[in-house]
Formats: C-alpha cells, structure tokens, sequence
C-alpha cells in the first residue's frame, strides 16, 4: 500500500528525482492520454495528482488560452513541476490533496490525470469532491494501471523476487484500480456520469542506450513497486537476484531498448 504520507515524504522525493524515467517509461500512454483529452483551449484544466507535471505541461503548452492547475501532495514532485513548467504563463502548480482541494474562483472544465489517481485513502469521498468543484457538464478523464498480469514489468519482477501477494489489491497503490467494476463502482457512487473505461496498452520502456538491461535494473530499482525489496538486498541474495533480472531483461530487449507490455485503462466521465 502507498499512502498519501508516502507521497508527501520518501516516494515523493525518489519520484521528483527520477521523474524523467517515470516520464520515458509512460511516454506512449502520454500521447494516447493527450489525444482523448484533446483541445482545452478557453477551459480551466485540473491535474489531479500531478506528479513532476509532465501532463499538465503538455496540455498548457498546447493550448494557450487554457488555465492549467496540477495539484500534488508530495512537496518534491511540486517543486519539481514549478521549475520544469515556468516558462508557461498558463500553468501554476498547488501542493494540496487534490481529493478535498477547494480552490478559489476556479471550477475545472476538464479534470485530468495519469496515474495519480489510486492513492486516494478515500477514493468515493475524494471523486466526490471532485465532481463537486467540477464546472457544471466538467469531464473526468484519468488513467490507470489494468490488471498486474497485463503488466509483466510488474508481476513478473514480483515473481522473480518472491514478493508476497498484496492481501488487499484495493488498497492505495499502482493497481488499486485494475478492476474496472471497482471504479466504475467508486465513480457511479460519486456522482459521475456516462463512465467508461478504454483498455489502452503501450510499451512501457525501463531500459535505453548502449546497455539498456543495466539501465533498466537501475530504473526498477529506483521506482516501481519492488524498488524497496531490491535496495533492500545485500551480498550474495542481492547478486543473485541481480543475475536473475539481467536474465530477465534481456528476453525483453530488441536492440538498444528494454520495453514490456504496459495495460491501462483512460477512464472517462461526466459531472
């Protein structure tokens, strides 16, 4: 389970320190992600969960007469985004929980977000308030990761290592929405209309360059969820497992990348 403590502290900072290998292993999804948002241009844009602000730069970037917020609770990835999103006029950056931000003046049109979404401790009260900031017709629009299964940079990683099922796969976390009748559930209960969930796949890049399989174990290292029992291994149990993942990333190399099937849901609905 990753809580919204963990944001604001250790997992906020390594995020705000890796976040342009966060940003190249979504790279796909991003592009997708943008295209169902589509023109913004004369709306106000809220970015729930916005990390080191990838998205909500894209969409002020792209259109300039949008009022773009992304909100996050982690103090590291804010501060990040500020410094990465200055150059635009359109575009500030709040560090708040986006599930009882109140803003002043400011109702979203569109509320937006990838992947910041399953960490909510109280995700119906969260998308309750969210709808309810939400201009009168406002459109959700969020991705998510879909089943573990679908995502082998996961549950394979998990395998390899002999990590422990989670006991509750509801729990905030990375896959905490993987069951689209779980959101749809939350969603419905809130108030949000018309949801749908699209199953989105793209590749999800771990690893580039001249040795992409070490660059990838440093990337899984850092970030994903067996990013704390790998830093936590030591000596021999730390070599092996090692071996066992070059090994790994290797069946998944072509060249100079190390990519593997990524499954998401973009979820959409209507205030």
């Amino acid at each position: 389970m990753t809580t919204g403590s963990d944001w604001r502290d250790a997992v906020g900072r390594t995020w705000a320190d890796n976040y342009r290998l966060t940003d190249r292993s979504f790279a796909g999804l991003t592009e997708r992600l943008l295209a169902r948002i589509g023109s913004c241009q004369g709306q106000n844009v809220l970015d729930i969960g916005c990390g080191a602000g990838e998205l909500s730069i894209a969409v002020a970037r792209g259109n300039d007469g949008a009022n773009v917020i992304g909100v996050d609770v982690s103090p590291a990835l804010v501060a990040a985004a500020v410094k990465r999103g200055s150059e635009h006029p359109n575009l500030r950056f709040e560090e708040a929980d986006a599930g009882s931000w109140t803003p002043s003046g400011f109702r979203p049109d569109k509320l937006i977000s990838r992947h910041g979404v399953m960490f909510f401790d109280a995700p119906r009260g969260a998308f309750s308030h969210l709808r309810e900031i939400a201009a009168p017709g406002g459109e959700l629009i969020f991705s998510c990761f879909r089943s573990p299964k679908l995502n082998p940079w996961a549950s394979e990683m998990a395998s390899l290592l002999k990590l422990p099922p989670n006991p509750d796969p509801r729990a905030p976390g990375p896959f905490a929405f993987a069951d689209q009748d779980h959101v749809r559930s939350i969603l419905t209960d809130a108030g949000w209309q018309d949801v749908e969930l699209a199953e989105t796949d793209f590749a999800y890049v771990a690893g580039v360059g001249d040795d992409p399989v070490a660059d990838a174990l440093d990337f899984f290292s850092r970030i994903g969820p067996a990013a704390p029992a790998l830093r936590a291994l030591e000596g021999e149990e730390r070599e092996r497992a090692h071996r066992w993942i070059r090994e790994w990333l290797e069946q998944h190399r072509s060249g100079n990348l190390v990519a593997f099937a990524g499954a998401a849901w973009i979820v959409t609905g209507k205030a």
